[in-house]
């Protein structure tokens, strides 16, 4: 199960890069082991072969909630009333303050589990909640405070029925999987923000993030797991309860960005969404050219899919080193700029005298295309044409991009002619919101597009006044 998990969680490292960790029971108890690092740096042989286990779960840590350290590392693990839960979390709730409150009001400074160990994500405090649930202090404090929770006219029988409970309180985004020692459970948020997939592998069922995830492990994709939906899964099989209204709302950028190209979401393509936002930027900001190349590797489909429209030959004008992880999911902004510098290297051959062409997926501060375009320059570019897949990020993302201020946005307050002059291109063209729509095939009405135009589709304001320093404080 550990070796399963690890392979799993090696097809998302580009997901989370700062910490990882895997979960497993034996059907008496779960242990865990987690560290700062990549898949490949936290497990070797002797670890992995340390966890012995027929349910497994696994997690790599991309930082929104909480700083990076050990103790924020997932899955997190806690006590329940009906046994010992861990949990692994992609997305991040936007009233995690309100919970923490929650949960100070029962325990007080008698913090159990990750939080009593010095953790200070939105995870923890969601394996706080479960182990509270089922307990007269923690029903009384929800009706105390109001809190819009089901289901309370009656104690949870199990671990099943507290997750129900607690989930009814949430707010923002979380795909979620979780276990007992009994049994494996996975669970989207109503407007399923974050992907989260089922597929069966023999006679078990593996839930992922992504779908090339499931083939890396030689799982079958059987469908993905619904908006506002929870599956338990034991010897019995799977189980479905829908606990919410799907309200859908995934988010764009997963398209544009987050997502590998060989995953499916939706039912579309990313690999194919990502070519079609590229013929789109072809024919709505087309230029005199002789070659265009990407910024790998996220810019590859949509640069080669403006190669296709334009008829301008594609071409590699960067050198990727493989040993580098995505600058956008460093944790402070130093550590971004120099991974540029380590990342890309330019070709002199291929560039020296033409006229470029340079395809990237999304603009969010600036320092890629910046030192892209400075190195493009001392290579011998002639020109230097900046075409984006995604219109101007604007707005800050609450659930699970971090770009969480407005400050941090290059486009927040400048102007396209800006931003081009900024970033010392000869031209600069950003991708339509309709042409960007339509390239993913699904209806805007289905897509959470917030951090392009401003409007949420939940209340935002708990997130936007909260800070990772005062989610720290507030545990402390």
């Amino acid at each position: 199960m550990a070796q399963l998990a690890y392979y799993g969680l090696y097809a998302l490292q580009h997901r989370g890069q700062q910490a990882a960790g895997i979960a497993v029971s034996n059907g008496q108890s779960i242990y865990v082991y987690k560290d700062l690092g990549l898949v490949s740096q936290v497990f070797k042989d002797d670890n992995l072969t340390s966890l012995q286990g027929n349910i497994g779960l696994g997690h790599v840590r991309y930082a929104t909630t909480g700083r990076a350290s050990w103790e924020n590392a997932q899955p997190t693990l806690g006590p329940t009333a009906y046994g010992t839960v861990a949990m692994a979390h992609n997305g991040n709730l936007t009233n995690t303050t309100e919970m923490m409150h929650l949960v100070r009001r029962v325990s007080g400074t008698d913090l159990r589990g990750e939080l009593g160990r010095g953790s200070s994500t939105d995870t923890s405090v969601m394996t706080a909640l479960l182990g509270l649930e089922g307990s007269q202090a923690f029903d009384t404090a929800v009706r105390a405070a109001g809190a819009p929770a089901q289901g309370w006219d009656h104690p949870a029988e199990d671990l099943e029925a507290a997750a129900l409970r607690v989930f009814s309180m949430l707010e923002g985004a979380f795909s979620v999987a979780f276990m007992d020692e009994k049994r494996l459970y996975a669970a989207r948020d109503r407007h399923g923000f974050r992907p989260l997939v089922l597929g069966q592998l023999g006679d078990g069922w593996v839930v992922a993030s992504e779908t090339a995830a499931l083939d890396i492990v030689g799982a079958t994709f059987v469908r993905e797991v619904k908006p506002g939906e929870l599956l338990v899964i034991d010897e019995h099989g799977v189980r479905s309860t829908i606990w919410a209204t799907p309200k859908p709302a995934g988010c764009i950028f997963e398209y544009v960005y987050l997502a590998r190209p060989d995953t499916s979401i939706a039912g579309t393509s990313v690999n194919s969404a990502r070519l079609e936002m590229g013929r789109t930027l072809a024919r709505e900001y087309p230029v005199e050219a002789d070659l265009v190349m990407a910024t790998p590797d996220s810019g590859t489909p949509a640069a080669i899919g403006y190669a296709q429209e334009s008829g301008i030959p594609y071409g590699q004008g960067l050198v990727k080193n493989a040993y580098v992880g995505r600058t956008f999911i460093q944790p402070t902004q130093l550590s971004r700029k120099r991974g540029i510098r380590l990342k890309l290297n330019p070709l002199r051959e291929q560039i020296e005298g033409r006229r470029l062409v340079v395809v990237d997926d999304s603009i969010v501060r600036g320092n890629t295309q910046r030192a892209l375009v400075k190195m493009l320059r001392e290579a011998g570019a002639a020109e230097v044409h900046v075409r984006i897949s995604s219109p101007p990020v604007r707005w800050p993302c609450f659930f699970g991009i971090d770009f969480a201020t407005r400050a941090e946005l290059i486009a927040n307050g400048m102007t396209i002619e800006e931003i081009r002059e900024s970033l010392g291109a000869d031209s600069l063209g950003y991708i339509s919101m309709d042409g960007m729509i339509a390239a993913t095939g699904i209806p805007a009405s289905d897509l959470c597009m917030a951090c392009f135009s401003g409007h949420y589709p939940v209340d935002v304001t708990s997130a936007a006044r909260m800070s990772g320093s005062d989610l720290v404080e507030l545990m402390q």
